[in-house]
Formats: C-alpha cells, sequence, structure tokens
C-alpha cells in the first residue's frame, strides 16, 4: 500500500497499481480485495493506491509508472451513491472510509482517477471496473444531474472496461500484458467493453443498441436500449452489443462466464487477512467490516433478478456455489483468530437460499430472456430445494467452537414457499434467526409490485403465517422484518394509501423506510427515466415531485405524530378521507375542526393484493431497519 512497503518486498517495480476509491479492506466481501489476490495468486505485483487525493498527482506517483499498467475502481458502491441521498443531500458518513467520514473520494470516482492516470500516464494501459464501473457501461441515465451521460469508458479515457465481477478477464488481461501484448490484442476478451473509431467497424452480426445520441433524445429509444442491455447479460445466450457514440462505437462482447465451484473455491481460499491494515486503527478502522468480518458467501448471481436491483446486470441471474468443503473450511479458519467470539454472521450471498440453479434447461439454454424464474409466480420449470443447503448450515453448525450460525443477509420466501418441504423453515426458526428475519416484500399493490419484478403480496402474507406458526412451536420470540419501498415507478398517491392501509391491517411499524433510488443500470431506473415499462413499452406514472414522495414515504410512517400534517394532505389528494378519524380502519385520528366532506364514504373495500382478513399474528414489534 506504500513504497515503503514496496521496497520492504525488495521489489524494484511492480506490474500493476490498483487505484480504489474505498479503504482497503483485505477481505472477500470487498471486491478490491478479491482481485488483488487473485492478481497476486498469478505472480503479479501490485500496489494499492487507496483513496488518493485527486486535487494533487503526488500520490498517483509515489510507485512511479507500474510496468503493465492501471487498474482503477471507485469501490464497493457507486461513488455517488456513497456521497448523496436519494433526496441528492451529501452525506456526512461513508462505511467503506477509514474513520467512517465522508469525503475521501471524489464525485464519479472512475472518470476523475482514470483521467488523472491518463494525464500523468498517457501509454500505459488503463483498465477500468468494478460496480460504477459495470453498470455504467453503456449510455445510462444519471439521477444527480439529471441527464443520459456517455458510457464512462469514453468520460474516463480509459483503454478496457471490465463489466461483472471480473476475475477471470482481470487474469487474462494481465497475463496477455505480461506477454508484451498491446490493448488491441486484448479486444476478444469476453466480460470486457472497448471503443473503436466508426470508420474501422466491420460489420458483423451483433446487437446494435439505439445509440448515445438517440437514447438521449428519445425515451422509447433509452427504454428499448435498457431492456436490450439486460437481455444480452447472460454468459451462455449473450451476443456482442454494440452502441454508436459519435464518431466511436462501444463494443461489449459477451459476459464472461460465471466462475463455477472449483474457480469459486480457489478465489475464497486466497489468504485474506479478512479485517483492515494496521495503519487504519488510530482512526477507528473501516466501519464496513463490522457487518462481514465473520460472514460467509456461498453463492453468486441472482435469478429473482428485482428490477431495481443491479445484481442481474452486475453478477448475471446465473447461481454459482462453493462447495460444502470449502465453506467449512472458511468457517474452521475463523477458530483462529482471536476476535472470533463463536458467531457467524451469515452464511448467504445476493440471496442467501439460493443453493441451486433455477432450472435445468438454463445451463443449455442460459436464462430466459424478458421472464422472471419467480415473479409474479415461480415458473413451472423452477426447481426449488433447500436440501443442500439444510445440510450445509447443519454441518456449520456442528463445528466444535462455533456458538451459532445467523442467516442475515435476506432470503426469498416465494422461493421457499415453492418448496414442498417446511423443514427449512423449521431449521430457519431454530437455528438460525437472530430475533429478527429480514425478507422484501416492498410493496403490497400488485400494479406496483409488477413494476418491480416482484410477487404479489400473497406469497409474503403465506409466509408470515408459516413463519410466525414455526416460531411459535419452536418456542422463539421471533419477528418478521419487512423491507417496504415507496416512489418506486408505477406507484401512485392511492397505491402508497394501499400500502398504508396494508400497513395497518397487519399491525406493521417500520422504523425506516427506504424512497426508491434510481441508479445506473437498472431497469426501474429505465423506468424513472422514460416513464416508460421498457418490457411492454406501455406508459406507466413515475412520481417525481418531492412533495408526493414526501407523502409516500409519510404515509409509511402514518402512525408517527409529527407526519399527521402531510398524512391527511395524502389522503385528501387521495380522496380518502374516509381514512381519517376515530375508526377501526382509519390511519390518523380527525384533527381539531376537521368536518368529514358529505362526499367522502367510509369503505371496508379491500386493496388489491390483499385480503380482508388479517392473519391474526401479533406483528406490533415488528421492526424495518434498511
Amino acid at each position: 500500500m506504500t513504497i515503503k512497503e514496496v521496497k520492504a518486498r525488495g521489489w524494484d517495480s511492480v506490474d500493476f497499481v490498483y487505484v480504489i476509491g474505498d479503504s482497503y479492506v483485505d477481505h472477500p466481501s470487498f471486491g478490491a480485495a478479491i482481485i488483488s489476490r487473485v492478481l497476486e495468486s498469478a505472480g503479479f505485483r501490485v500496489a494499492i493506491l487507496s483513496q488518493p487525493d485527486w486535487r494533487r498527482d503526488r500520490d498517483f506517483t509515489q510507485f512511479g509508472k507500474p510496468r503493465l499498467g492501471f487498474f482503477v475502481s471507485a469501490g464497493n458502491i457507486d461513488s455517488m451513491v456513497a456521497h448523496y441521498t436519494v433526496a441528492k443531500r451529501k452525506r456526512s458518513d461513508d462505511a467503506y472510509t477509514a474513520g467512517g467520514k465522508a469525503g475521501r473520494r471524489p464525485d464519479r470516482a472512475v472518470t476523475v482517477y482514470s483521467n488523472i492516470i491518463k494525464r500523468l500516464y498517457p501509454d500505459s494501459p488503463v483498465i477500468i471496473g468494478g460496480l460504477e464501473a459495470s453498470l455504467r457501461r453503456f449510455a445510462h441515465y444519471d439521477y444527480w444531474s439529471d441527464t443520459v451521460m456517455p458510457s464512462v469508458l469514453f468520460d474516463s479515457k480509459a483503454d478496457i472496461l471490465s463489466y461483472g465481477m471480473g476475475e477471470l478477464q482481470t487474469l487474462e488481461i494481465a497475463k496477455r500484458f505480461g506477454d508484451g501484448q498491446p490493448v488491441e490484442a486484448l479486444y476478444d476478451i469476453r466480460g470486457i467493453c472497448y471503443a473503436i473509431p466508426t470508420k474501422d467497424y466491420i460489420p458483423e452480426s451483433v446487437v446494435d443498441l439505439p445509440s448515445f445520441e438517440r437514447v438521449r433524445e428519445s425515451k422509447r429509444d433509452y427504454a428499448i436500449a435498457a431492456r436490450k442491455e439486460l437481455e444480452e447479460a447472460d454468459a451462455v445466450r449473450g451476443r456482442k452489443v454494440i452502441q454508436r457514440h459519435g464518431k466511436y462505437i462501444l463494443v461489449q462482447n459477451p459476459p464472461m462466464p460465471p466462475l463455477n465451484t472449483e474457480q469459486l473455491d480457489r478465489v475464497y481460499s486466497l489468504p485474506y487477512e479478512r479485517y483492515y491494515p494496521p495503519c487504519y486503527e488510530e482512526v477507528g478502522g473501516v466501519p464496513g467490516i463490522q457487518e462481514v468480518e465473520f460472514s460467509i458467501t456461498h453463492n453468486r448471481g441472482c435469478f429473482g433478478a428485482c428490477n431495481f436491483c443491479s445484481i442481474a446486470f452486475h453478477q448475471g441471474r446465473a447461481v454459482t456455489v462453493r462447495s460444502e468443503e470449502s465453506i467449512i473450511a472458511e468457517a474452521e479458519s475463523f477458530l483462529e483468530n482471536p476476535r472470533f467470539k463463536g458467531y457467524i454472521s451469515d452464511v448467504g450471498g445476493p440471496t442467501a437460499n439460493f443453493r441451486i440453479p433455477s432450472c435445468s434447461i438454463q445451463e443449455k439454454c442460459g436464462l430466459c430472456k424478458n421472464k422472471k424464474c419467480l415473479a409474479p409466480k415461480p415458473c413451472k420449470n423452477l426447481d426449488a430445494d433447500h436440501s443442500e443447503y439444510i445440510d450445509l448450515l447443519r454441518k456449520l453448525r456442528s463445528i466444535k467452537g462455533i456458538k451459532r450460525v445467523f442467516i442475515r443477509s435476506g432470503i426469498r420466501y416465494d422461493y421457499f414457499l415453492a418448496d414442498e418441504s417446511d423443514e427449512f423453515l423449521d431449521e430457519l426458526v431454530r437455528h438460525h434467526v437472530s430475533g429478527q428475519l429480514r425478507v422484501a416484500p416492498e410493496h403490497c399493490s400488485e400494479a406496483v409490485l409488477d413494476c418491480m419484478g416482484k410477487p404479489h403480496i400473497e406469497a409474503y402474507k403465506r409466509f408470515s403465517e408459516k413463519f410466525y406458526r414455526a416460531t411459535k412451536q419452536a418456542g422463539k420470540d421471533q419477528y418478521i422484518v419487512p423491507y417496504l419501498m415507496s416512489s418506486h415507478p408505477g406507484c401512485t398517491l392511492k397505491d402508497a394509501v394501499e400500502l398504508a392501509v396494508f400497513l395497518k391491517r397487519e399491525k406493521i411499524h417500520p422504523e425506516q423506510v427506504q424512497d426508491f433510488y434510481p441508479t445506473p443500470g437498472t431497469i426501474s431506473t429505465a423506468m424513472f427515466y422514460t416513464g416508460i415499462n421498457p418490457y411492454t413499452m406501455e406508459e406507466i406514472y413515475v412520481p417525481r415531485a418531492p412533495r408526493e414522495k414526501a407523502m409516500q414515504r409519510a404515509l409509511m410512517q402514518y402512525f408517527i405524530p409529527k407526519n399527521r400534517e402531510i398524512v391527511l394532505d395524502a389522503l385528501k389528494a387521495a380522496g380518502r378521507l374516509d381514512l381519517v378519524g376515530s375508526g377501526k380502519n382509519c390511519l390518523i385520528a380527525a384533527p381539531k375542526g376537521f368536518v368529514q366532506p358529505k362526499s367522502s364514504k367510509k369503505t371496508n373495500k379491500k386493496p388489491r393484493g390483499s385480503n380482508s382478513k388479517s392473519n391474526g399474528k401479533n406483528y406490533g414489534k415488528n421492526r424495518h431497519k434498511r
């Protein structure tokens, strides 16, 4: 991490300088740790340049010119998300920075870092990657500037963009540079994007997206491009994709296949320190390690593919897993760590209970184009089986010295319901819930859930009934923590009222709520920008006005006294003043002087997507943290 450490190793130079926007943490939950350890295992000398001061050149020149090139990443999350709330207010904290304070990286870190390197070392190759680059690889809507921006490859002036998880293409890039090959000779590597002059393009069979200029001017073309980009994000059937940007063409090669079990085992067996370096101790360390230090990632990919989630576009929908032997070996290594107190915080991944592919068809044909494995209902070809995951959890629990094994990364309850056996639920409530179980119904309106790509609310209600029944039988005091989202594209004020009524009836009192955040690369962000559903090409309603978004958020917490006034305004706007008063179905009490309009009729009509009766469980202690 410093030139002093380089000299202490006896190196006269480094092969690569890896520039990251995070404080470096040598743990496999952090992408920079995985990539740097993978390069090291292949014999390359890697210097980590963590959170360099972009206002001066000094940090960027401390290692000199690397022998082979620079890798650049903004860090574990997009730098704009790290810096700004959904209301575009600056954050004061940063979990991925030593000391936890924001401001140690620039906005659009990949672009800033790469441009500095290209100015200082114009003939040195620059490869950008990580989440920020991966999700911005095509022309994309940028929420913070409210504009459509070109591919980050052009703004950054980088030579190659590596998208997806990156291990295999990174190794191939490094080896070819090590063999003396120029950048242009790497253009056949899967999982990368590169740019060529339009005049040099040789017509071939490719997916030709609407150009940057077209998607910037036409929202319909933007929606078409967004759908096609995701259609080709499949390692089995994905094709080469091009998008014209003025005098240049962005070329995306087909995705690199995900790591198989043997490859994943090797990646997770590398000698990670599983902690931040001692130099960060004086400022209190890196907060982001606290939740994951003794967690285990057992899978990658998510065939749930919610429209607002970036995993499908970055990791992919195909689920791959580590072997039981690899996972058990990682758990046993915890016992040698003096900080380990016997508790494994998580055995999960994007979705904890995905341990097998969604179906046998995908292995030959890839994931189905423009179809969901689970929404609005599970596919008839879905293979839902928790037996292997149950066996793994039992083996982890049996290791001497391990007191508890928790599951905290969230489970798909609709996938659980598709499994004919309830054995997993019994194991879950008896051994793996630390008081609260996180699940994500997100909403209750069918129209909104369809826009989200989520199952309808009946699935959540069925699961909650099973969960509380199993919890009671186990003699446990455990609760479901439902993730809920306001202001998603397609959500009208009436839908928001419907959700509030659902929460009231089910006695769910969320402590925190999540407003939809339009991040690059998701179908939901395309909906937000265009007002069009890319799958149907039909227009949808998008809540944009700050006042309405505030109303939708407040309705989810109608029970908080300070929200009473804005909830009343929301109910007036939605024509639901029947929900104001002292009746058992009312959301808020009538303010002094309030007169129920004659045209406002009280109704017990059930909302869409909900049953009229409560399931009778006591949800009073439910808490939602997000």
